[in-house]
């Protein structure tokens, strides 16, 4: 890290957290980001269902939920970007203060509650951005929609032109009701509009959907089915956590979801239960704690395609990214890998 981001981030922490999410894009968008565009080496480029990456570190859904920084994004490492999510309206979300910095715990509790400037503005930014690494989009439903299942399709019909992916988002816990519809039979029947829509696109493009940490073994056993039957692209594992175990920061009762170090040992053994459940044969993203190449390295290993993160760079700042890509880049060369995938699930059995 250098002086200049050491500094930069010692003043963002001393304002209010969604005050300095709001500088950080702001910063982004002058150009005060980095601008070594995304790491990669014969190991670290992979396909993730059929989606070329230079490297499989992606930026999590939630940073830049209105598409304003793709460009400075596109040059801070990552192999990948995830923005939104996007609902069919723009709506303000839940009211502030609505994000807190555990800085204890490494973590940060939000309960933003899809706080977007609607598909229509979120599609006009996306069809701006000229692609030097893929772009997918998190799908969102309206608070007050009155089928929140439409709501899904009726944004990627909307935004799929410009977009490499698209995740179907039914595990934000700030939504209320939101995470019923990972039940088997909402799921399946919510999937299958959004697929609908998909095959009808004059490009059809991936789907993913996103999951909670906090789901029982059955839930994930019926999610598991739900992905193998509808030829699902790929799951993302996993987004925010209701639990508050284990945690000493002093808005640790706050309610949201929690994100950060503590989801990572959580989120992982997820991953792992759905690569053993899918026998590997779904892509999973893997997401929740990532903050070192050694925690990028872990979740491959359980039988991640690829991970996200977010919540890492409030502690240590947009420099982490190359810094985890370069890292498992010797870390696979070390473990005698000549490519990605040949480490993805090698150690999801110590996971189980």
């Amino acid at each position: 890290m250098s002086l200049l981001e050491q500094a930069g981030l010692g003043l963002l922490r001393r304002i209010d957290p969604e005050q300095a999410h709001g500088l950080a894009l702001k910063a982004l968008r002058t150009g005060l980001g980095p601008r070594s565009g995304p790491v990669s080496s014969s190991r670290l480029s992979t396909n993730l269902a059929g989606i070329p990456l230079a490297n499989p570190i992606g930026l999590a859904a939630g940073f830049d939920k209105n598409a304003e920084a793709l460009g400075p994004l596109s040059r801070a490492g990552f192999g990948f970007l995830e923005v939104g999510a996007a609902t069919p309206r723009a709506q303000p979300g839940n009211a502030k203060p609505r994000l807190f910095r555990l800085t204890e715990d490494r973590a940060a509790i939000n309960r933003f509650g899809f706080n977007n400037d609607g598909m229509d503005a979120i599609a006009a930014r996306l069809a701006r951005y000229r692609s030097t690494v893929p772009v997918g989009l998190n799908l969102g439903a309206n608070k007050d929609s009155d089928d929140r299942a439409a709501d899904f399709a009726k944004v990627l019909h909307c935004c799929a032109a410009p977009i490499a992916f698209a995740t179907v988002n039914v595990s934000s816990p700030n939504t209320e009701s939101l995470r019923d519809l990972q039940g088997k039979a909402a799921l399946d029947a919510l999937l299958r509009g959004v697929l609908e829509v998909r095959d009808a696109l004059p490009r059809p493009i991936p789907i993913f959907v996103k999951i909670a940490p906090d789901l029982d073994e059955e839930a994930l056993s019926d999610i598991a089915d739900v992905a193998t039957s509808l030829r699902l692209d790929g799951i993302i594992a996993t987004n925010t956590t209701l639990s508050r175990e284990g945690l000493s920061s002093a808005h640790a009762s706050e309610q949201g979801g929690l994100s950060g170090a503590p989801l990572f040992e959580k989120s992982t053994r997820i991953l792992a239960r759905l690569s053993h459940l899918t026998d590997g044969k779904i892509p999973l993203i893997g997401v929740g704690g990532v903050g070192s190449a050694e925690q990028a390295y872990a979740k491959i290993k359980a039988g991640a395609s690829a991970v996200q993160l977010y919540t890492a760079m409030v502690y240590e700042g947009l420099s982490l990214v190359p810094q985890i890509a370069k890292g498992l880049d010797a870390l696979l060369l070390a473990d005698g890998h000549s490519n990605l995938a040949d480490a993805v699930g090698t150690e999801r059995e110590t996971w189980l």
